[in-house]
């Protein structure tokens, strides 16, 4: 069975966090320096009372108003989180009772960054091939910030909170972008280049370790997140090309074939680096973070709902998605 996007929406906190307010707490950072590293001028913020699954209600919520769609239809949730609710139970099932879908639907939570997006699609389109779904709710929903130490200022410039909710639907008679061939990738050895250390029970701390370090201006923590940026960067450079050419040969397609590339929105400094480096044009290359920054798993549904407002894309387009990051992880697709 086919197995295609049929609806997206996406929902951003009311509180932001601009460039003059982090210039306020770390003078050393001028608002132009942080414009022109990260693309970013503003990021949307949950409030200590926002959680991700408030969040993920509030997008998939969205989801259903704008695209008249009724919510019984919903088989299965996926959601993708590394900011979940509770140890447990999942996060996917604290969201189904609250959205009162039927409790014969399936869920389940999966833990994957930026990559996360298409590794949900990849599953849902697993799940319908199967015959086990006919609708799948993918939901993606982070609450980063909070991850973040106040006196991080390199994180804090780029991270935003965002969720997104996408229908993906083997109905004949809904119109949607049918979702191609897969690619996926895994190198855990840069792990711990993008990682919160405590939490867990990996960690030899298992209770709090409030220690902290400044180094070669890189915040280290290991109650909250730390990112190697320069690893990261050398990952994304070498892999990303990689992936985007696997995926059209994947899926027997030319790059000239291709209408729009979205790419995992990490910062503008990185996404112009790597489309010079594969020579795409910048009208086939979509850019949407500078008012909500870097939202992890949501950035492609986001950056996709967006290109369709804008009018960059339609049904008829071919898009290819590359997602990459934290794990390290990464995967295309071409949706067409």
């Amino acid at each position: 069975m086919n197995a295609k996007i049929v609806a997206i929406s996406y929902w951003l906190p009311d509180q932001k966090l601009t460039n003059e307010e982090i210039n306020k707490l770390h003078p050393e950072w001028s608002v132009e320096k942080i414009a022109s590293k990260t693309g970013i001028y503003e990021r949307r913020i949950a409030n200590e009372n926002i959680s991700t699954v408030d969040m993920a209600y509030y997008a998939v919520e969205r989801m259903f108003s704008e695209n008249n769609i009724d919510k019984s239809v919903v088989d299965f949730i996926l959601l993708c989180t590394q900011s979940p609710d509770y140890f447990l139970p999942s996060s996917a099932c604290v969201l189904q009772n609250r959205l009162g879908l039927s409790t014969s639907v399936g869920a389940l939570d999966f833990n994957l960054g930026c990559s996360g997006y298409v590794y949900g699609l990849g599953l849902a389109k697993g799940l319908i091939a199967s015959g086990s779904a006919k609708n799948v709710l993918l939901v993606t929903s982070e609450t980063y910030s909070k991850l973040i130490h106040p006196d991080d200022k390199s994180n804090k410039t780029i991270f935003g909170d965002a969720a997104a909710a996408t229908l993906i639907s083997s109905d004949e008679m809904l119109e949607g972008l049918s979702i191609g061939n897969f690619v996926y990738g895994t190198d855990g050895k840069g792990a711990d280049n993008l990682i919160v250390k405590n939490g867990g029970f990996g960690n030899k701390h298992i209770f709090p370790n409030r220690s902290t370090s400044l180094e070669n201006d890189q915040f280290s923590s290991d109650d909250y997140l730390y990112m190697n940026g320069a690893e990261i960067f050398k990952f994304t450079s070498q892999n990303v090309p990689e992936l985007v050419d696997s995926v059209l040969k994947a899926n027997n397609t030319s790059d000239e074939e291709v209408d729009m590339y979205i790419f995992h929105q990490a910062n503008k400094y990185m996404l112009d680096f790597i489309r010079k480096k594969m020579h795409i044009p910048e009208s086939k290359f979509f850019y949407f973070l500078e008012t909500c920054g870097n939202t992890v798993s949501s950035t492609i549904p986001i950056s996709l709902s967006e290109a369709f407002a804008q009018r960059k894309v339609s049904n008829k387009s071919k898009i290819l998605l590359a997602g990459f990051g934290v794990g390290y992880s990464w995967a295309g697709c071409i949706l067409e």
